[in-house]
């Protein structure tokens, strides 16, 4: 394949990971909270159930609108990669929990520091835990990712 081909095919890829997040990220949302709050013997209300789905509704737009802000960008130019998207969106379901009472959970000093706004550890460590669907999106796309960016700078054959 070429370079443009090759980078038509990541483009590709990019959207067929978007369209995967998009499909999950309101389940997940909607498992992190009322996880947590199962966890902690709090009730969810119908008050609960429609800050849930508006939290839901937020983080599907706000992770969308960041997935496509950065598979719009060049590959030498992106310094995230959508797993630290999804990180980053634990303040959805954290806010609801914060809203709801639910105490926070025991964190180590790596992850208060690491990640300080993840009060709940809702997190992804991995695609997989916000929904197993990802996993091969996700592995497609960096595998992509890092051969649009060796095609770029490997060096030129003596």
């Amino acid at each position: 394949m070429t370079q443009r081909t090759d980078e038509v095919r990541f483009a590709e890829i990019g959207l067929e990971l978007l369209a995967a997040v998009d499909a999950v990220v309101e389940g997940w949302v909607r498992r992190s909270v009322l996880d947590r709050c199962a966890a902690a013997g709090v009730e969810v209300d119908e008050h609960a159930s429609a800050a849930i789905e508006v939290a839901a509704g937020r983080c599907r737009a706000d992770v969308a609108a960041r997935l496509e802000r950065l598979l719009a960008t060049d590959v030498d130019e992106q310094s995230i990669t959508p797993l630290q998207i999804l990180r980053a969106a634990v303040r959805h379901p954290t806010a609801v929990l914060v809203e709801l009472g639910v105490a926070p959970v025991q964190r180590d000093d790596f992850e208060r520091s690491a990640f300080p706004e993840d009060l709940y550890r809702l997190g992804p460590a991995t695609f997989a835990e916000v929904d197993d669907s990802l996993t091969g999106p996700a592995i497609a796309w960096g595998a992509a990712k890092a051969h649009v960016h060796l095609a770029r700078h490997r060096p030129a054959a003596r």
